[in-house]
């Protein structure tokens, strides 16, 4: 299943999953934000399950903000599974 979702509060626009029949993720995009700090979280959650991932990094905050990428990500998965 592909995944699309716009972000909200973040640098990063939008966000790009590949979760397959298992709920395994297989691919994870994002476009905008800190390139270096994006494709680090892409690298580690590839081969992870999507749920358990949701629930590490759901409610991750950046600076000020009540979000972030990785909240934003948590969000994009439990909106879609």
């Amino acid at each position: 299943m592909k995944i699309e979702f716009k972000t909200s509060g973040v640098c990063c626009r939008k966000i790009t999953l590949e979760v397959d029949e298992n709920n395994i993720i297989q691919e994870a995009n994002f476009e905008g934000g800190c390139n270096g700090n994006l494709g680090g979280i892409s690298r580690l959650i590839v081969g992870q399950d999507a749920k358990e991932v949701a629930e590490k990094l759901k409610g991750t905050t950046c600076r000020s903000m009540d979000t972030s990428c990785p909240d934003q990500l948590a969000k994009a998965i439990t909106e879609s599974l």
